[in-house]
């Protein structure tokens, strides 16, 4: 067997493990990260020469921003948030919608040294309210619409509409200005500027909190950067014309890394929709040309579902890939989509808020074919698999929980030293919660998440494990598995099952079907019927939201 060696180890070259220190090293191209230490993300992206033209458009109204648009009103922003006060490691909120001026907040605010934190517009204004008593922004800037959301708080706001600020919701708020007074600013050389090194935060995100409340991931320059050079050799987008369509909120890290940071450093052009839409993404592909669809699995699943009359539609003759993430595809829904879909590529990728979206990844369709598995992991990325109860590092092909280190990885919870502690090591291992498996070639499988891992008897039980199975069966659209308290064992596995349109299939049947395929302990003990299964915006089934729906019935 030949070997690769990396820092004086030695590293079988087919999975990248090094038997010295059971530590799986990425078989992808390093990315060189850029030595000088004083150095922002925004002039990082901003000096990387390309040829693109125009950075953003909005798929609604056809408005745009070029390259020297984008630029310009990031100057200027950052001269109005200096001018009024805002300065290094001071929070400023973001609110809205997705818009072509999302991504000029962000790269102003970073620029100056100050902090973004983003909130999604869906949550209500308790939760919004929680967030800005835990981040302490001095500043927010938000849309006209959302205002009522932050009544809570008496924070100055900037408001991104395009016209003047009516009197509706002055009374109350304390609008300082708009974005479109802000852009008309002459952006000026001789502002006070602080210092910025990779180290200083930039990001403040708050994770969606799948497994218990939420936490304020703090994101580095550092991170911005290593994950802006990942996400720039994963595409190697200097040949030809790219356009990509932006389908995922951008006040999450998919979003906020890919299109509002990442693909600006390549000269690529982003479409933004306000908000998804099956239609209206389906029509923007097809007008603007759209080379690239990043997605979440249930788009994917629609996509193929839907397939004949989509076509027959519209005009996807553009598009060359399909991104997919926030959760694994099945084999059936891969195939199904390369069957209707030939001459698109289809891609995933693995990344947590913790990490800056990035992780692992398949790179081509080869690689997705792999069924199942997240991708070979990202460069600069390193794993390692953890025997939960041991604390033992795993070989190849054993399961335990993927811990991740590289430049990409947070600096830590927000105010929470507990909560850091648990998660970061120190020796800088993000302990990522997942339960995986790294095979003989370096690719790595997810296998469920730790924490919701069902206890039957002392047995482990995973249910994503169950629902892949659940979705083979012909009559089943969509399906859960959470676990109910039982006696006897503990925890049993219950199913929530969505049936197709026309379908009588009866809750025995099902546990029959899966009784057949699995050892005794995995067996489907109940089946409830649903009309659909409660998902986050990447597409994470909302476990917790069915658990207490059941155990409020049990």
């Amino acid at each position: 067997m030949s070997t690769m060696s990396h820092k004086n180890v030695t590293i079988d070259p087919r999975s990248g493990f090094c038997k010295s220190n059971s530590i799986f090293y990425s078989k992808r191209k390093l990315c060189p990260h850029p030595p000088n230490h004083s150095l922002d993300v925004t002039t990082f992206i901003s000096s990387r020469a390309h040829h693109g033209k125009i950075a953003f458009i909005d798929a609604s109204t056809g408005r745009h921003l070029t390259f020297s648009d984008l630029w310009r009103a990031v100057d200027s922003v950052a001269t109005c948030l200096a001018d009024i006060g805002v300065r290094k490691g001071h929070v400023i909120l973001l609110l809205t919608p997705n818009s072509i001026y999302f991504p000029v907040v962000c790269l102003a605010v970073m620029s100056i040294g100050a902090v973004i934190t983003t909130t999604n517009p869906l949550n209500t204004t308790r939760e919004i309210g929680k967030q800005v008593a835990d981040s302490k922004p001095i500043l927010a800037f938000t849309t006209r619409q959302l205002v009522p959301k932050l009544a809570e708080s008496t924070l100055p706001i900037v408001l991104l509409d395009e016209d003047e600020p009516s009197q509706q919701y002055v009374k109350s708020a304390k609008i300082l200005t708009t974005l479109s007074e802000m852009l008309k600013k002459q952006p000026s050389e001789r502002r006070v500027r602080d210092r910025v090194n990779q180290d200083d935060t930039a990001t403040l995100l708050y994770s969606s909190g799948t497994t218990g409340a939420s936490k304020g991931v703090v994101g580095s320059h550092k991170s911005l950067i290593a994950m802006v050079q990942i996400i720039l050799g994963r595409f190697n987008l200097t040949e030809g014309d790219h356009r990509f369509i932006c389908t995922v909120p951008m006040f999450h890290i998919y979003g906020l890394a890919v299109f509002a940071l990442a693909l600006l450093a390549s000269g690529t052009t982003v479409v933004i929709l306000s908000k998804y839409e099956m239609h209206d993404m389906l029509s923007a592909i097809e007008k603007y040309r759209i080379t690239y669809l990043p997605l979440v699995p249930p788009i994917l699943v629609a996509l193929v579902n839907g397939a004949d009359q989509i076509r027959s539609k519209y005009d996807l003759s553009s598009l060359q890939s399909v991104l997919s993430g926030g959760a694994p595809l099945s084999k059936e829904v891969i195939e199904g989509f390369a069957e209707r879909y030939p001459t698109v590529t289809i891609l995933q990728g693995y990344g947590l808020t913790e990490s800056t979206g990035v992780g692992a990844s398949t790179d081509s369709l080869e690689e997705s074919r792999r069924y199942g598995t997240a991708g070979l992991l990202s460069p600069d990325m390193e794993g390692k698999i953890v025997d939960p109860e041991s604390g033992e590092a795993l070989p190849v092909n054993r399961t335990g929980e993927l811990w991740l280190r590289g430049r990409s990885i947070m600096t830590g919870y927000f105010g929470n030293a507990e909560a850091t502690a648990n998660t970061l090591d120190a020796e800088g291992w993000l302990k990522t919660g997942d339960l995986c498996y790294i095979d003989d070639d370096g690719f790595i499988f997810v296998v469920d998440r730790l924490k919701e891992l069902i206890k039957y008897k002392g047995y482990q039980v995973p249910p994503a494990e169950l629902e892949a199975l659940l979705l083979t069966h012909p009559e089943i659209l969509d399906a859960a598995v959470i676990p109910i308290p039982d006696k006897e064992a503990g925890q049993c596995p219950m199913a929530y099952v969505v049936r197709k349109a026309g379908s009588s299939l009866s809750d025995s049947a099902i546990m029959e079907f899966v009784a057949g395929q699995v050892a005794p302990y995995k067996r489907i003990r109940r089946v409830a019927f649903t009309t659909s299964i409660p998902k986050n915006q990447s597409g994470k089934i909302l476990r917790k939201d069915l658990i207490q729906l059941a155990t409020s019935k049990l």
